[in-house]
């Protein structure tokens, strides 16, 4: 097929492409984000973008699980060059200290990866953390496809492929520019049992219900809760979740795509009755300086996004969010406010 121009595949939050109509717009001069499978990511030309994988998405025509077309987004810059840089483990401590002083940097993390483990676990304590705009994705696969392929990341600029490590583009704007994150989360803590865990980690065996012993394992099978309700803690009034990945009754075991932490009090998310109605609400007011968005692949899921469309905001859905520190089951908007 022919390439439609540029200029009609752009919406403000990026848009599902073709192979064709990705090299036109990533050809068209400017910084990208490109999400999609990883056959996918390997035929588009070099260029500064940066990459991660996942078939999930909210496209411009509602949300889509696709294995034939890649997410673009075009990002915001304008105030000297955006760097790409990789992050492994023991170096992303250093991420917000690279970030420059007025801008913003986006970061793709591989799930399941150490860099992933350490990111979840220490990134709220980085240093420059929480001065500097820092937001992103974590890469995945479709869930068909787990524990066969690996999610990564890519360099657009060097074609390099990485499964291990972070990428991270860092973006100068300017001065008459302000970079700011969004977070929308649709859950809170429900009423019911106050749960604690004795040990941090992306898995439970012990905790405490309500102050006395358990097998988390045991409560949620005896009570038949709804793994898809994430557990929430509640951070001086921010609510951050914690997603159930799955539940494995033979060693007893609970595993998460997030950690849990020892020192936060835990409640079942209180169900949402209507995603999209409530999602609208939450969105943010001013909607034309919005630029970027992802959106949980949890919240594709359970809440049936296939098809339907969230308020016009477009982006990857993914194995997890980063608004300066890892989150699950939210959407997160980076807009640009002007002076």
């Amino acid at each position: 097929m022919n390439a439609r121009p540029a200029s009609s595949l752009r919406p403000l939050t990026g848009s599902l492409l073709s192979i064709a109509e990705a090299k036109v717009v990533l050809g068209g001069g400017g910084h990208h984000m490109v999400a999609g499978e990883e056959a996918l990511l390997r035929r588009l030309p070099r260029g500064p973008w940066i990459g991660g994988t996942i078939p999930y998405f909210m496209g411009q025509d509602g949300g889509r699980t696709t294995r034939e077309q890649v997410f673009v987004t075009p990002l915001p810059a304008g105030a000297g060059t955006p760097e790409l840089r990789w992050y492994d483990s023991t170096a992303l401590r250093r991420v917000c200290v690279d970030a420059p002083e007025h801008g913003y940097s986006l970061i793709i993390v591989p799930a399941f990866t150490d860099a992933h483990s350490q990111f979840a676990r220490e990134a709220p304590h980085y240093e420059d953390m929480y001065l500097k705009p820092l937001l992103g994705w974590v890469a995945g696969v479709h869930l068909d496809d787990l524990g066969q392929r690996a999610p990564g990341v890519m360099n657009g600029a060097t074609g390099e492929f990485d499964t291990a490590r972070a990428l991270v583009m860092h973006v100068p704007l300017p001065q008459d520019q302000l970079a700011r994150l969004d977070i929308v989360n649709l859950f809170t803590q429900g009423q019911g049992d106050r749960i604690r865990f004795p040990t941090s980690g992306f898995q439970a065996h012990d905790c405490l219900i309500n102050g006395k012993p358990a097998n988390f394992c045991d409560y949620l099978t005896s009570k038949a809760i709804d793994t898809r309700l994430p557990l929430v803690a509640d951070y001086s009034g921010a609510m951050i979740n914690v997603s159930v990945k799955g539940v494995d009754a033979a060693e007893r075991r609970v595993d998460f795509y997030a950690p849990v932490f020892e020192d936060a009090e835990y409640r079942l998310a209180a169900p949402v009755q209507d995603y999209e109605r409530a999602l609208a609400a939450a969105l943010p007011s001013q909607a034309q300086g919005i630029a970027w968005s992802c959106n949980c692949v949890l919240n594709y899921l359970y809440s049936e996004l296939e098809g339907k469309r969230t308020a016009g905001i477009t982006g990857p859905m993914t194995f997890g969010e980063v608004a300066y520190q890892l989150l699950n089951q939210t959407m997160v908007v980076l807009t640009i406010d002007r002076a």
